[in-house]
């Protein structure tokens, strides 16, 4: 029985984790930046600089989540409050590295994964290379 009920928590778990990004799925680009605390300048950073290209960010679809060990929030939205949860750190964070960026596509698949500060240009090309924005751009014209 304690099986069951353990088996079934985890479980509820997994799920809500999955559940944050999959809702975004097939209609945003997620930018994970992970820092292991809440003042490293790497993270600080990164998020800084996106965040002096608004326009370029909302063409992009892109979302930026700043997550940390127990805490995250998504820095381009309305609702920026910080919520409590562990899960999107221990799953995109395994190796508890002290900075990571993690960009995942349109199609929920991680396209980018490192430990250093990519400049705001290399990411948007990065994000402009893909297929399914190079269809986005064809469309538009």
């Amino acid at each position: 029985m304690k099986y069951l009920i353990l088996i079934a928590v985890l479980s509820v778990s997994a799920i809500s984790n999955s559940q944050e990004l999959e809702k975004y799925k097939w209609s945003n680009r997620i930018l994970l930046v992970v820092s292991k605390t809440e003042t490293f300048n790497k993270a600080e950073l990164q998020i800084k600089n996106l965040l002096l290209k608004p326009k370029e960010l909302s063409e992009r679809k892109l979302l930026i989540y700043r997550i940390h060990p127990n805490t995250y929030r998504i820095e381009n939205s309305n609702d920026s409050d910080w919520i409590i949860n562990s899960k999107l750190y221990k799953t995109y964070n395994a190796k508890d590295d002290e900075f990571k960026m993690v960009l995942i596509g349109l199609d929920g698949g991680i396209k980018l994964s490192q430990n250093d500060v990519l400049s705001t240009e290399a990411l948007f090309s990065k994000i402009d290379s893909m297929p399914m924005r190079a269809s986005e751009l064809k469309n538009k014209q």
